[in-house]
């Protein structure tokens, strides 16, 4: 069964999980704290909503990210780790947890209240033409992806 950030009990499944994190948890993997993490997140989410701009890239490379999503509806499957992403929602600097935390599970509130009036943008710079459900399944797979490095 695919999860998704449109279904309730996937959604609230993702709340409960960035509740458990604490500030000082190992990583499994890559470079961001706890704090940096819950921060890329949220900018992640912010990029479905139109609020952070990601540049067009090159057309091969965009061809290999629709097939990337068209692979992961097929096989559900998740992010590998260390995967590159786009300079936009690297985040280098130091960030106060709590504040990251709230600031992510209020654009998780966001996203639900966007994705049911149908209002997040139709197309991904990477992903190219996205419905609301390829959004609750991408946004879904990338929080839980980022959950798991940080043990929850």
């Amino acid at each position: 069964m695919r999860k998704s950030l449109n279904n309730p009990k996937d959604f609230d499944e993702i709340k409960t999980r960035i509740l458990r994190i604490e500030e000082h948890a190992e990583r499994k993997w890559g470079k961001m704290n706890a704090a940096q993490m819950l921060r890329h997140c949220d900018r992640i989410l912010q990029v479905g909503f139109g609020k952070i701009v990601l540049p067009k890239i090159n057309p091969f490379i965009k061809s290999i990210g629709i097939l990337t999503k068209i692979e992961m509806n097929i096989f559900n499957n998740g992010i590998p780790p260390n995967m590159p992403t786009f300079k936009e929602v690297i985040i280098k600097e130091n960030c106060n947890f709590e504040k990251s935390r709230e600031e992510l599970l209020a654009s998780i509130d966001e996203f639900a209240e966007k994705s049911a009036k149908n209002n997040l943008l139709s197309e991904h710079a990477l992903f190219g033409k996205m419905t609301k459900e390829d959004w609750g399944f991408m946004e879904y797979k990338h929080l839980d992806h980022h959950l798991k490095q940080f043990g929850v």
